[in-house]
C-alpha cells in the first residue's frame, strides 16, 4: 500500500501530480512557514518528485524557494500545448506565480532533465492569496483572497492581469473554482459559511447566479466540479461534510446529498477517469476514498498514517487495470509529511 514517503523542509500543504502525458511521474508539494517575532514573514517552497509508485520510487529532483505557499494547481492536463505544463502558485504576500515545467531531452525520458522555471508573477492584492484554479483553457484563474474578495486572472503570453476582482464573502476565501463544462461559471466558498457561484458575462460584483447560506453550518474549505457530469458539485467544509449537490437548477443547487467523515474536508479530487469517486483530505481525521451515485454517498478506503492536519491529497494519472498501478499522494501540515500510497480495494 505504501510506496514512499519523505519529510519537507516547511509545513505541507498541498501535493498535485502533473495531469499532462509526458509528466504523469512528476508530483508538486509546497509549503507555508510562519517565522514569527516582531516582524513576521512566511516563506515556502515547491519540491518536485519523480514518482514511480510499481517501483516503490518517490525521488526528489527539485527545489524552488518562495513565499509562503497557500495552494498549487497543474494546468489541465487535456490541453496539447508546445509550452508545457504550467504550475500556478497562490501566496501569502498577495502573489500569483505561474511556472513552467520542462524537459531538455527531445523524448522526454529522462527525469534529470526536466526542471520548473517561473514564467511570470505579479503581486495582484495586499491580502493573501488562499486558493487557486485553472480555466480549462489555461487562459484565466479564479484566486480567492484572504479579504473575501475572488480576482480573475487573465493569462497571455506570460503576462498576468486582473480581470475583475469584487468583494464575494465576508471572511477568507478559501475555495474559488470555475465550472469545468461553463467556463463562464466560478463557484466560491468562505468562511461564512456561503457558497455562492458568480457569472462572468455579467458584472459579478452585482449580484450572483445563487447563494447558499443554510447547508453549510461552518466554513467551506473547497469546491470541486465534476469532469464527468454536468450538473454534479461537491463541497467541504469544516463541519466535517463532504456534500453532493445537483446544480441544474440557474438559481440554486436543487438537491444535495452528504456524508460526515469525521474531520474538517480540506481538499475534494475527483478521479481522472472513474466517475463517482472522490478523493478527500479530511483535516483531524486522515483522508478517505469516497463513492456516490445518487442519493448514496459512502466511504470505501480510509488511509490514517499521518499524526497532523491532513491537508494536501491528489490521484496520479495512469493505468490501473492490467497495467501501472496509480498512486495517491498526501501530505500534512505540522509533521511536514508526504506519502505515497496505492488504495487497496477501490478497483477491484
Amino acid at each position: 500500500m505504501d510506496v514512499g514517503h519523505c519529510i519537507l523542509d516547511g509545513n505541507a500543504d498541498a501535493v498535485e501530480f502533473c495531469p499532462h502525458d509526458s509528466f504523469h511521474n512528476v508530483l508538486a508539494a509546497s509549503t507555508y512557514v510562519l517565522q514569527e517575532g516582531d516582524r513576521p514573514s512566511r516563506s515556502g517552497c515547491i519540491t518536485l518528485f519523480d514518482v514511480d509508485a510499481d517501483g516503490g520510487r518517490l525521488e526528489s529532483f527539485q527545489k524552488v524557494e518562495t513565499a509562503g505557499i497557500f495552494d498549487i494547481k497543474w494546468s489541465p492536463g487535456h490541453l496539447q500545448s508546445p509550452d508545457k505544463p504550467l504550475l500556478a502558485q497562490a501566496d501569502a504576500d498577495g502573489c500569483v506565480k505561474i511556472y513552467r515545467l520542462q524537459c531538455s531531452d527531445s523524448d522526454g525520458s529522462e527525469i534529470s532533465g526536466t526542471s520548473l522555471n517561473e514564467v511570470t508573477g505579479q503581486t495582484i492584492s495586499s491580502s493573501m492569496c488562499l486558493c487557486i484554479d485553472w480555466n480549462q483553457s489555461a487562459t484565466s484563474l479564479a484566486v480567492g483572497l484572504s479579504s473575501g474578495s475572488v480576482s480573475i486572472v487573465s493569462l497571455h503570453e506570460a503576462q498576468l492581469e486582473t480581470l475583475h476582482e469584487w468583494k464575494a464573502h465576508d471572511f477568507e476565501l478559501w475555495a474559488a473554482s470555475f465550472d469545468i463544462q461553463q467556463p463562464m461559471l466560478v463557484y466560491t466558498g468562505s468562511d461564512d459559511c456561503k457558497f455562492s457561484c458568480w457569472d462572468l458575462r455579467d458584472d459579478p460584483s452585482n449580484n450572483s447566479v445563487f447563494q447558499n447560506t443554510k447547508a453549510h453550518k461552518m466554513g467551506i474549505c473547497c469546491i470541486a466540479k465534476s469532469p464527468f457530469d454536468p450538473n454534479t458539485l461537491l463541497t467541504g467544509s469544516y463541519d466535517e461534510y463532504l456534500r453532493v449537490w445537483d446544480v441544474r437548477s440557474s438559481s440554486k443547487p436543487v438537491s444535495e446529498s452528504s456524508i460526515c467523515l469525521g474531520g474538517g474536508v480540506w481538499r475534494i479530487k475527483h478521479h481522472p477517469t472513474v466517475q463517482g469517486l472522490v478523493l478527500t483530505a479530511c483535516m483531524h481525521n486522515g483522508f478517505s476514498i469516497v463513492r456516490f451515485e445518487g442519493d448514496r454517498v459512502e466511504v470505501v478506503e480510509t488511509y490514517d498514517k499521518h499524526d497532523s492536519l491532513a491537508y494536501g491529497a491528489d490521484w496520479q494519472r495512469g493505468l490501473v487495470v492490467g497495467g501501472k498501478s496509480a498512486a495517491i499522494a498526501s501530505c500534512s501540515f505540522y509533521d511536514r509529511l508526504v506519502r505515497v500510497w496505492k488504495p487497496k480495494d477501490v478497483f477491484m
